[in-house]
């Protein structure tokens, strides 16, 4: 059988068959040059669609579609991932994939798969990559893919079978798995020699998803770069010569929550190999990065740089790392455009921060070692965008937006370096500077908050002779994961069915949860109405298992035969409620969460008595709830709709959240909105909600949705048939393409109002940029909208009488000046943190401001003014003393420290220290000031040694200090500090 299968895969011959053509002349003599990497991917593609009947599914962003595991897309399984674990929408095209190929972008950069450090020192590491691979979800299995890959590799690509080696699963008896011979007989009936069929463990040939679900042995193919040889001893040991490229995984079993293993009702395959090293392999190159898939962006590089060519050196011999930067550089602009490309950008948290180290080592490399000019990173986008843009052409399409995120945060970047090196200066400069030990919170903030890549802090240091703590440095690392990834409080996992656990409901022909009753409501003389529902128990999960029972207390997931609860999907939050059983209409039991899992709508409680499949149930609706969620997500269609129409085509969703209290939504954007276009999106919807249009909803065919003009889309996998929601246009004239309005229409599987008129109002409270490129809207509704203005008119009322306060007569007296100060200060941070209009908030900050400079400017000259006649007093009572130690009457610090700097400069050889009890603290305010020539006593010195004892601290220069403390006894202070200064002048003396 096997043979026969075998005699299936050779390829055709003759010009029918395109792919045999390239092999019969790769055949003559390997490598074959003439392979680029565009003819491989493509034939890697067209082999399994055309010969194996796979369906081509393009790749996915890198940024993972409900996935909080991952940062990054980091496999070609990742998007399969619902598929593999049985939770895909039966209604989607995704549930109905058997054979499926592609060509996956993938970022390997934080988290589990790390290879951010390692990319540039050698030559095939990388951030982003593309996997190709093949997948079979409950239809071959091993004999037809490792039959296939061998076809493909030997007899289409041409590399001779006497390079190739094999490893399969050598089992393992300490976890009970026996070795995979099965897999091993098919490699020996395809022709690879015993000697070249290597059995490995858990580590190298056994793969699995995660702590838990789908799992199985693998088998990879090897390559040997030198050939000629008996290279067995080098699969799988490190060795540059002996490469992996290809991984074909057999998943057939799942792992348990305990560890134990248990056998897949359905097996799958799931395939991956790394473009970047087939190619190398194919045209002969010993490194990823002399291949055509990177040698046009080295060229480029070469070009803008101030180095030499690209030399391919590592290690030692490439001197001043010149081409260790051409690789760091090639590498991570790559990955930089893709992930701008899909929406992420560099930011300060997840995946947007790590994208943000990426772009600041790839520009300290290009500026620094390879000498470019500043804007040098961001011109070789279009290289990057001509190598993939025809794979991925949304690399096309937003070239400049690319160009502009990367040259805006290199700008960012190289102030922060100039930043970085005076805060580095300043700690070495400073007096209590231990020499040689740099002080790790430095160096963690330097990272933390400014983005320094840790190498480079060291770097840093390491040109001025100096190290990091490094014990104490690597203690902050550790307790900022602990804090990363210790669970919140309070937060309960939620329960969702295990791959088994959906094959049995199906093997029991559970039917799939009817929730069509969540959209049959209406409205009756303007109230909604919704449906009563009744229902039938028909499964239980306790989190482990099915089970036909759970008691008082117990934590489960219930399914019913049919609900009227909205589970949460589509960014809309789901519903709230509860449940009776018939036989028990007084004991509740609350709905805490509504989950969508393939097909089945878990309805999460914690039961409150006995609960048992068969029972039958009433479910009661949170209509306050559902009703404020189905309005917000009526409010942010026609948000997006508004922001496109202001800002223009180009901007893109990128998130939104919808809740029964708010809700957010986040977008594509330059900058920050101004206050005029701000005040023109919320006219926009008020205008559509005046109006009050009807929403229109109807659920078609996907292929004809998608061909509606102007529809609003998002990265998600959709059902077929889908839903579209279309303001004031029926859904069926925009089919029968009968009008030419613009309006607001998605593809939305949320709820929403009938009519715009029952949203009342909304209004933007807060606007920002997430990261450079991508700003986040809150907006709120109805009355809360309502209030937020009426809160809005009372702040600016409030900013009214403050302006016409500060700007009328100047203040008479240092106490009144700093009670309006404080007036503004207090007032901005209402205005920052009420809920108003956000383009009234931003007029108001802009006045606050004003104020608070002009108020601030009439406090420092009145305390100069009364700092003087302070001054002035204490010269006439001490005259010029060497130590002049004294009291002055202030509540101000400032005030203390400006009547020490006139004193010293009246007396410049005087060394003098004030002190002043604050009434309304009881504290003790301190400053001091010394000669510049003052070899005996520093004034840091001085002022921490006094405020210590009086209970406090200090801090300041050689020159200049101050401090608090507390003392019920003055004078004793007084007669402490005077003391103090003279003995260490007495030291100095008898020195």
């Amino acid at each position: 059988m096997l043979r026969l299968f075998l005699r299936r895969l050779r390829p055709l011959s003759g010009p029918s068959g395109r792919l045999s053509t390239r092999s019969a002349r790769s055949s003559s003599g390997f490598p074959a040059p003439d392979m680029p990497a565009a003819w491989v991917r493509r034939n890697f593609l067209d082999y399994f669609r055309e010969k194996h009947g796979h369906r081509l599914v393009p790749s996915s962003p890198v940024r993972p579609r409900g996935d909080p595991s991952l940062l990054f897309v980091n496999a070609g399984m990742n998007q399969f991932k619902p598929v593999f674990l049985g939770t895909a929408d039966p209604r989607s095209e995704m549930a109905s994939y058997r054979r499926v190929v592609n060509s996956q972008k993938c970022v390997r950069a934080g988290g589990k798969h790390n290879d951010l450090e390692d990319v540039g020192r050698d030559l095939h590491h990388h951030t982003f990559f593309e996997m190709l691979g093949n997948w079979s979800f409950g239809d071959y299995f091993k004999e037809e893919a490792c039959c296939m890959a061998w076809s493909l590799l030997t007899e289409h690509y041409g590399i001779p079978a006497d390079r190739l080696y094999v490893s399969y699963f050598g089992g393992d008896a300490a976890a009970g798995l026996p070795p995979d011979e099965e897999t091993r007989h098919i490699w020996l009936e395809i022709g690879v020699p015993p000697a070249r069929l290597l059995p490995f463990g858990l580590k190298e040939n056994f793969w699995e998803m995660g702590d838990s679900g789908p799992c199985g042995p693998c088998t990879e193919i090897h390559y040997d770069h030198v050939g000629g040889r008996d290279a067995a001893a080098l699969v799988n040991a490190d060795s540059p010569d002996v490469v992996e490229i290809w991984n074909l995984v057999f998943m057939q079993y799942n792992r348990e929550g305990d560890q134990s293993l248990r056998v897949l009702p359905r097996s799958s395959v799931d395939t991956g190999m790394g473009l970047e090293r087939l190619v190398s392999v194919l045209q002969g190159k010993r490194s990823n990065y002399d291949t055509d898939l990177f040698t046009p962006l080295l060229h480029a590089i070469h070009q803008v740089s101030g180095a030499g060519p690209y030399g391919g050196r590592t290690g030692a011999a490439d001197r001043d790392s010149v081409d260790m930067a051409y690789r760091v550089v090639a590498d991570h602009l790559r990955t930089l455009s893709v992930c701008i490309a899909d929406g992420v950008h560099p930011g300060m948290s997840g995946a947007e921060l790590v994208l943000r180290r990426i772009l600041r080592r790839a520009v300290r490399f290009c500026v620094e070692v390879l000498q470019a000019p500043q804007g040098a990173l961001a011109s070789l986008v279009p290289t990057v965008t001509h190598t993939l843009g025809d794979v991925y052409p949304e690399l096309l399409r937003e070239s400049d937006r690319i160009m502009d995120v990367i040259n805006e945060n290199e700008a960012h970047f190289l102030s922060s370096l100039q930043q970085g090196s005076r805060l580095i200066l300043r700690t070495l400069n400073r007096k209590d500077y231990k020499h040689g030990d740099f002080p790790a919170a430095v160096a963690w903030s330097l990272h933390r908050d400014l983005g320094f890549p840790l190498d480079l802090v060291d770097l840093m240091l390491e040109e001025r002779g100096v190290q990091v703590d490094r014990p104490a440095l690597d203690r902050l690392i550790a307790q900022n994961q602990k804090v990363k990834s210790d669970p919140q409080p309070g937060v309960q996992s939620a329960l969702t069915l295990d791959v088994l656990s959906l094959a049995e409901l199906q093997r029991l022909r559970v039917p799939h949860t009817d929730d069509s009753l969540k959209y049959q409501y209406r409205l009756d003389q303007d109230r909604y109405v919704f449906p009563a529902c009744s229902a039938t128990v028909v499964a239980l999960y306790d989190g482990q298992a099915l089970v036909s029972e759970v008691s008082e207390g117990q934590r489960c997931d219930v399914i019913l035969d049919q609900t009227c609860f909205y589970s949460e999907q589509g960014g809309q939050s789901h519903d709230l409620g509860y449940f009776t059983r018939d036989t028990l209409q007084d004991v509740l039991f609350p709905v805490e969460a509504v989950v969508l899992a393939g097909g089945y709508v878990l309805h999460q409680v914690t039961a409150t008595d006995r609960l048992k499949t068969g029972d039958q149930v009433q479910l009661h609706l949170d209509q306050v709830h559902r009703l404020s969620c189905m309005v917000n997500h009526t409010a942010t269609h026609l948000l997006n709709f508004a922001l496109r129409k202001v800002l223009g085509p180009s901007v893109q969703q990128r998130g939104s959240h919808v809740s029964a209290d708010r809700l957010r939504f986040d977008f594509s954007v330059k900058s920050s909105l101004s206050v005029s276009q701000l005040q023109q999106v919320d006219s926009c919807v008020s205008e559509i909600i005046s109006a009050n249009q009807i929403i229109h909803s109807e659920e078609i065919p996907l292929q004809t949705a998608q061909s509606i003009g102007g529809l609003r889309t998002v990265d998600e996998v959709y059902p077929d048939p889908v839903r579209v929601v279309s303001v004031a246009v029926p859904v069926s004239d925009l089919l029968d393409d009968q009008t030419n309005r613009q309006t607001s229409v998605e593809l939305c599987c949320g709820t929403h109002v009938l009519q715009t008129g029952d949203i009342e109002d909304l209004l933007i409270v807060s606007e920002r940029q997430m990261v450079k490129g991508i700003s986040r809207i809150l907006a709120v509704t109805g009355r809360d909208a309502t209030r937020a203005r009426e809160q809005g008119q009372v702040l600016a009322q409030d900013v009214d009488s403050l302006t016409a306060r500060i700007s009328g007569s100047a203040p008479s007296s240092l106490d009144s000046a700093q009670r309006l100060a404080k007036e503004v200060g207090v007032l901005s941070d209402a205005v920052d943190n009420t809920a108003i209009p956000q383009w009234q908030r931003r007029e108001l900050q802009s006045r606050l401001r004003s104020l608070q400079r002009t108020s601030n400017t009439a406090v420092r000259k009145l305390e100069t003014r009364e700092a003087a006649v302070r001054a002035q007093t204490l010269l006439e009572k001490n005259g010029r003393k060497e130590v002049q130690v004294d009291t002055v009457e202030t509540d101000s610090l400032s005030v203390v420290m400006k009547t020490v700097n006139q004193l010293s400069a009246a007396a410049p050889h005087s060394l003098v220290m004030l002190l002043a009890h604050q009434r309304h603290s009881g504290k003790v305010l301190c400053a001091c000031q010394v000669p510049k020539d003052s070899p005996s006593l520093s004034a840091s010195d001085w002022a921490v040694a006094v405020c210590r004892h009086l209970g406090g601290s200090a801090g300041g220069s050689v020159l200049v200090a101050k401090g608090t403390g507390s003392s019920d006894d003055i004078s004793e202070a007084l007669r402490w500090a005077e003391d103090f200064a003279r003995q260490k002048m007495r030291r100095d003396v008898e020195g």
